[in-house]
């Protein structure tokens, strides 16, 4: 009965980490799991040790290889720069566009592709050198885990399947050998209490015991035969492979950062270097200038770089929301993020995962040891009642 309340009691605390996703309960009178309700805190653990590790985001980006950015932004627009112009001319100054002859508009999109290239390449560069300042990460990261609290749930349960799985079946063993010891003293006081108190025992160390095997001892420990570490820390590198594939692919994808850039709280400032970049791309074009200019006015001509800055805003949101080119990105994304997981020290590896958990601990002891309390509580009226 030991070793059932031990493996239940071990396998019902991982079911309370994870679940449930979303706060069940009245009030203050209620549960949310573990792991979704501290996500975030956790989330913003692991950037801070990654980063802290490799210096910053800007020295992240230089992995990223800068120039594949340049090259999927040109194969992008490129082919549909004539149709971006299009629309904002005939948006702005439709009248104009169609009474432009067919070889000066030809012009103009030839002067386009031609400068297309070394200012996107500037706008790259330029972007590489302000990330710090252009991308929030930790505000990135709080509101895709605010809007799908069950990532950081499938993350943890690829990353530590194996540990998890092992941490319930070292229950019913742990349990067992608790139990083991109340036999003698069942035999020799056979108590009303007895069973109650020592099922409560049982599920509560057992909880105890199965969470400090996931994090304890930090370093490795021979005992006798056995070398001993706690179980998250002696897989640190394939969980870090795990967790920094997962991370990669769901939270920091090129889509989400290149978004986070122009629609967070520096928005403004990346679609002033958007602006800075494009503005040669009108003002160097003499004869799109001058024939604007002419037909327009300064105040329409104006107008106009005002409609291609905005124009140039969506199309960079749809060059990044390229989902083969973040599928492309994510493994080197997820490549700079595991290496720098694996070269954490044990102790801070170890501050990814279990400063949520320590705020919880007790509860989920307690919780342990009701649910033995209630197996022992029935253990003693099955065999009180049964006939001598």
């Amino acid at each position: 009965m030991a070793a059932v309340v031990g493996w239940f009691t071990n396998w019902l605390a991982i079911q309370m980490s994870f679940y449930p996703v979303q706060f069940v309960g009245l009030g203050f009178v209620g549960w949310q799991g573990v792991i979704p309700r501290k996500a975030e805190k956790m989330a913003h653990i692991c950037i801070d040790r990654t980063l802290q590790q490799f210096g910053d985001l800007n020295a992240v980006y230089q992995q990223l290889e800068p120039q594949r950015i340049v090259e999927q932004v040109v194969a992008q627009v490129n082919p549909r720069l004539d149709e971006y112009i299009d629309e904002v001319m005939y948006e702005i100054q439709p009248v104009l566009w169609d009474n432009l002859p067919l070889f000066v508009r030809n012009r103009i999109y030839q002067w386009a592709r031609e400068q297309l290239p070394s200012r996107i390449e500037s706008l790259v560069e330029d972007f590489g050198d302000d990330l710090n300042e252009l991308v929030d990460l930790k505000a990135l990261l709080s509101r895709e885990l605010q809007h799908h609290p069950d990532l950081m749930n499938r993350i943890f349960k690829q990353a530590g399947s194996v540990e998890l799985q092992s941490v319930i079946n070292r229950g019913a063993i742990i349990g067992g050998l608790l139990g083991a010891v109340l036999v003698p003293l069942w035999s020799a006081y056979p108590e009303p209490w007895l069973l109650p108190v020592g099922g409560f025992a049982v599920g509560f160390l057992t909880n105890w015991i199965a969470i400090n095997l996931i994090f304890s001892p930090l370093q490795p420990r021979r005992i006798l035969f056995w070398k001993v570490q706690g179980l998250f820390l002696r897989r640190q590198p394939e969980i870090s492979d795990v967790w920094a594939r997962l991370v990669a692919e769901e939270l920091i994808t090129v889509e989400k950062v290149a978004d986070a850039m122009i629609n967070g709280d520096h928005g403004d400032r990346t679609r002033a270097i958007i602006q800075k970049h494009l503005r040669p791309l009108l003002d160097n074009s003499v004869l799109m200038k001058l024939t604007a200019q002419v037909t327009v006015g300064m105040t329409g001509y104006t107008e106009l770089k005002k409609a291609m800055n905005q124009k140039a805003v969506l199309a960079t949101r749809d060059v990044f929301g390229d989902p083969s080119f973040n599928r492309e990105r994510a493994p080197v994304v997820a490549d700079v993020l595991a290496g720098q997981m694996k070269a954490l020290q044990p102790s801070e590896f170890q501050d990814i995962l279990r400063p949520a958990f320590r705020e919880e601990e007790l509860q989920l002891m307690v919780v342990g040891g009701l649910f033995g309390a209630l197996a022992g509580l029935l253990q003693f009226f099955s065999l009180t009642a049964l006939p001598l």
